[in-house]
């Protein structure tokens, strides 16, 4: 059996069996997530080795929004952490802030791509049956935290304090698509996520020095 299955069971949590695929990918989920918050330049390489178990384990759970969304982490985790990097010689992390007006082109690039991918991701399916055999799960609340997790992705690699508000939001409606899936592991995880991005919000909000 592959090891990267989700069928390949390392323990049972109670009735619960965890594979260690969604165990490899929580552990290295926490580690990035907590670097992040905590300002540390290793939230990057812990975040590509998450990317790559998230990726196998969302594609076997049928969340292809999510699945796709590895891919575009990754291109932004290779921006972030060399952009992270050319400030690693400063004294202190400087966070910046959005405009108003960036904020309503945010919000109405979420509603609007969340649409847009939906509908792709409740077809894909019969699009591409060779590669999609199963119906997307929740298409449309999953591209929804695909979508926002791509401008959330973004504001943090560019140092936007705004970043952990939508990290917030994510996190809640995570919980609910995980818990609804049966990835009771990763449920909690993102309950752990979401206690982890109020922490960042406020870490990096109120700690920083800001810069526009």
């Amino acid at each position: 059996m592959d090891i990267f299955s989700i069928e390949f069971i390392v323990f049972r949590i109670g009735s619960y069996p965890l594979s260690l695929i969604e165990l490899l990918g929580t552990m290295t989920g926490l580690l990035s997530v907590w670097w992040a918050a905590r300002v540390n330049i290793w939230t990057w390489p812990s975040g590509i080795v998450n990317i790559i178990f998230f990726f196998l384990l969302f594609y076997q759970a049928q969340l292809y929004s999510d699945m796709l969304l590895q891919v575009f982490f990754m291109t932004t985790t290779v921006y972030g952490w060399r952009n992270w990097a050319k400030n690693s010689h400063a004294k202190e992390f400087s966070v910046g802030k959005l405009e108003n007006k960036d904020w309503l082109i945010y919000l109405f690039g979420i509603a609007i791509g969340s649409i847009i991918w939906g509908l792709l991701m409740s077809r894909i399916h019969l699009m591409m049956p060779a590669l999609f055999s199963q119906p997307a799960a929740l298409p449309f609340i999953d591209a929804f935290t695909a979508i926002a997790s791509v401008l959330a992705t973004i504001l943090l690699a560019r140092k936007k304090w705004e970043s952990w508000l939508l990290w917030v939001i994510i996190d809640a409606v995570s919980v609910f698509v995980y818990f609804y899936k049966g990835l009771y592991v990763v449920g909690v995880e993102y309950i752990v996520f979401f206690c982890i991005a109020g922490y960042g919000l406020y870490n990096w909000r109120k700690g920083l020095s800001f810069e526009k």
